[in-house]
């Protein structure tokens, strides 16, 4: 599982004239099933998708396609994770 942490590089009337664009792509990720949440930061100075993909390089590939990142929009931190411990709800997370 991966965390992917995006960090505006732009003020955020830039990152709204990509949005439309952004949420598309998060609508095409969810229906091929390879992220399972997103959303902004608080405060607005990016954002957070969760991703059950399981290989990195898979995920680097995804996030290429973000518009976001093709428009110098964001920076991406990738963090990779395995969850040992959830709620009872979130029991498919663990490996």
């Amino acid at each position: 599982m991966f965390i992917i942490s995006l960090t505006y590089k732009v003020p955020t009337s830039v990152v709204d004239q990509h949005l439309p664009a952004h949420v598309e792509f998060l609508r095409e990720q969810y229906a091929k099933g390879s992220f399972i949440a997103s959303g902004r930061k608080v405060p607005r100075t990016g954002g957070v998708i969760l991703s059950n993909i399981s290989s990195k390089q898979e995920v680097e590939k995804i996030v290429a396609q973000d518009p976001f990142n093709q428009n110098g929009v964001a920076n991406y931190d990738i963090i990779e994770f395995i969850p040992t411990m959830t709620s009872p709800q979130l029991d498919f997370l663990k490996e």
